[in-house]
């Protein structure tokens, strides 16, 4: 698949302060690619770089086989995670505002504005100010902002922040109709639940560097750990002397007559030897793999990084 943004090398100082330390990563076309780590990773600043709102001190970025150019900010959308609206002006009328800024006629504008309130349920809204709105409303309105242009790129930045599971699922199902669409998505946040449902790929940056980057389904296998969670009923013990040189019990568990065992099986065993000797023993009911989410494997990474990193005379907090 062909990729949207290349970025090579990228550096970036603030005085004293380490931001972004040599980053390197891809984003193909057509995807919806995670950009993850905890606060003050450096994600922030990566994306005040594609954007053009500050420059790298090294390192270039391409868009589209082209080095970043300003005109091609006309075919990215930003949503910041915290909303940019004039708090004193109507709502309707900031749209249409922004929406011209990026270059759509006022017919053209006003066109998409109606169709976006109308999805949203939102014409009410129009002629009320900014600060009338609540947090997720005002996400609503900048949602609108940033694809109101039809970008090829979206940047979101915790697009979820602020709102209720209703209107997250809305918002969800927007970014993947987008993404069948054509359009390509960086979303930044700390839900590993979404990164897990939404993303192709994701790059995990922390203290400045990246420290993983691939597809999602290809970083979990690699984490995977060997670990089963069985339930079964009958012979427990039989199950477990059968088990005695293939898996160590991590925790085990009775209730209402059904034993539910996780195991961690040794390298050489497979989850069918497990289940073969569980089903000559007992009456299985459930048995899965446990894969490491999200959650746990960035966690993991983070605190490795940390470990490292942290011996690097280079980066300065």
């Amino acid at each position: 698949m062909a990729e949207i943004l290349r970025i090579n090398n990228i550096s970036k100082r603030y005085s004293n302060h380490v931001a972004l330390n040599n980053v390197s990563l891809s984003v193909k076309e057509k995807s919806i690619f995670g950009l993850l780590g905890p606060n003050g990773a450096g994600k922030t600043s990566l994306i005040r770089i594609i954007n053009q709102i500050t420059g790298p001190d090294t390192g270039e970025v391409f868009f589209k086989g082209e080095k970043l150019h300003p005109r091609h900010v006309e075919q990215i959308g930003y949503l910041p995670e915290h909303p940019g609206l004039y708090k004193k002006m109507a709502v309707g009328d900031q749209v249409l505002y922004l929406a011209r800024l990026k270059g759509l006629s006022r017919w053209d504008a006003k066109k998409r504005i109606n169709y976006w309130f109308s999805k949203f349920e939102m014409h009410d809204w129009a002629r009320k100010k900014a600060e009338e709105l609540s947090k997720g409303m005002h996400q609503k309105v900048q949602f609108i902002v940033t694809v109101i242009h039809e970008p090829e790129l979206l940047i979101l930045d915790e697009p979820f922040s602020g709102f209720d599971p209703i209107n997250a699922e809305i918002i969800k199902n927007e970014i993947l109709e987008l993404r069948k669409n054509g359009a390509t998505v960086i979303f930044s946040t700390h839900n590993m639940g979404s990164v897990e449902e939404l993303c192709d790929d994701i790059a995990l940056i922390n203290k400045a560097e990246k420290i993983l980057d691939g597809s999602v389904k290809d970083i979990r296998k690699t984490y995977r750990s060997n670990t089963y969670k069985i339930s079964f009923k009958g012979n427990a013990i039989g199950f477990t002397h059968a088990l005695w040189t293939a898996a160590e019990i991590v925790e085990k568990t009775i209730e209402e007559g059904v034993n539910t065992f996780i195991l961690k099986a040794n390298p050489d065993v497979t989850g069918n030897q497990i289940l073969g000797a569980a089903i000559a023993n007992c009456e299985v009911l459930s048995f899965n793999e446990l894969i490491p989410g999200m959650n746990d494997i960035f966690i993991t990474k983070v605190k490795e990084g940390n470990q490292v990193l942290g011996t690097k005379s280079n980066y300065t907090e």
